[in-house]
């Protein structure tokens, strides 16, 4: 199953750092946030990625084209007056990378449906590139298996300006809306998973998916919550930033299950 990766916006809540690079490139622990929720994957056994570039994309396609080198020893050899580059050991994960520039200015939901190609008719998992979270991504897959509907979202309960969710009885969302400040409801955490009919409920680049797309399908009965209890965080100001970099430096940072 094919993990889809929101990584084009601006990051102007980030500007301090997004003004030199697009913000899933900002880094914690030494690693861009991306790298460190693929990372999240790829424990689960999930290295297919599909990432939906925008703003700076070319930065993050120079990222990956430097990963395995910056991951390798190696040796450059120039003494026949020709390059030679010999690969010794190679400490990269097994990642499939697809970069895709979506666009400057296209919604969140408009970059989906403009990777379909690459993620053809099969359900795939999608989530933002600056927000790491603990969950079980195997147990997310079963849940949203078991229940035959076209969406399933990972919920977590934190005071955070998302999207709002009222989640029936039976796991069912009933109605998506924006946060409001009196709010203390689930809240829409990313880490999704999609049947290909999503598609259908995108009509284009200026479709916001947390808006008409998710609204509908919670209208139609087609949208379930997994609820997560464990760690979430995403990273939209260099307040956030610093949090997970001290969680880091602490070494307790609950994302991070993989070794060294």
């Amino acid at each position: 199953m094919k993990t889809v990766l929101l990584a084009g916006g601006f990051g102007t809540r980030i500007s301090e750092e997004s003004i030199f690079k697009p913000k899933p490139l900002v880094e914690i622990g030494g690693m861009p946030i991306l790298w460190h929720i693929m990372k999240s994957y790829s424990y689960y056994g999930h290295n297919d990625v599909i990432i939906c570039a925008g703003y700076k994309q070319h930065a993050i396609k120079e990222w990956f084209a430097d990963y395995f080198l910056n991951c390798s020893d190696v040796t450059f050899d120039y003494r026949d007056k020709e390059e030679k580059i010999i690969i010794h050991d190679c400490h990269t994960e097994q990642w499939r990378v697809t970069v895709v520039d979506t666009g400057l200015n296209t919604m969140t939901g408009g970059r989906i449906k403009r990777i379909q190609k690459y993620v053809g008719n099969e359900p795939f998992m999608m989530t933002y590139g600056d927000g790491v979270c603990d969950v079980d991504i195997n147990k997310l897959i079963e849940y949203h298996k078991s229940h035959g509907k076209i969406a399933t979202l990972t919920a977590v309960l934190q005071d955070q300006s998302k999207g709002v969710l009222d989640i029936g009885g039976d796991n069912a969302v009933k109605s998506f809306r924006e946060k409001k400040i009196s709010d203390g409801a689930p809240i829409n955490a990313g880490f999704m998973v999609f049947n290909p009919e999503v598609f259908d409920y995108i009509e284009g680049d200026n479709t916001v998916l947390e808006r008409e797309p998710l609204e509908n399908l919670a209208k139609d009965g087609q949208l379930m919550s997994y609820m997560h209890r464990g760690f979430w965080q995403c990273m939209d100001n260099v307040r956030e930033k610093d949090m997970l970099e001290k969680l880091l430096q602490a070494g307790k940072a609950p994302w991070k299950k993989w070794e060294d």
